[in-house]
């Protein structure tokens, strides 16, 4: 059986519009980018695609017991100059910095969000190209917390 869930978009007037999520966050939306006074829809679907597979990453790190101090995930796209404006490709690089992180353990992290966990990239994979790569960056064991 499909899980449904319900957003609900609220037009405030001046460009803007504010989002509740389903579970009753709010979210700022912003349509005229030459103010940025909030973030954009597309701009919210570039969080969306790190933050899903940032959470998939850090957990399977965390269960394969990496040393990870910290770490980021960086996401561009390249968008259709006609309409629609959709992204065709999306680039997510992942920065994991800690003391001797796996270079394997990181591959295998991302390669299971990829094609396992992260539905946001399993929603977007139909109509973008989606590139994952990775950067692993040692830190002295001085600096990594016990």
């Amino acid at each position: 059986m499909e899980k449904k869930t319900k957003a609900t978009i609220h037009f405030a007037g001046n460009d803007f519009f504010v989002g509740v999520t389903p579970s009753g966050h709010a979210q700022a939306i912003e349509t005229n980018s030459d103010r940025a006074s909030a973030a954009t829809p597309m701009e919210l679907l570039l969080i969306a695609l790190g933050s899903c597979t940032a959470v998939d990453v850090i957990s399977i790190l965390k269960k394969k017991r990496q040393q990870v101090t910290d770490y980021r995930v960086e996401v561009s796209g390249a968008r259709r100059e006609e309409h629609p404006h959709s992204y065709t490709r999306l680039d997510v690089k992942h920065i994991v910095r800690g003391h001797a992180v796996s270079e394997q353990a990181v591959a295998r992290a991302i390669e299971l969000s990829d094609t396992k966990y992260c539905s946001v990239a399993a929603s977007l994979r139909g109509s973008a190209e989606i590139v994952s790569s990775y950067e692993i960056v040692e830190e002295d064991a001085v600096n990594v917390p016990a």
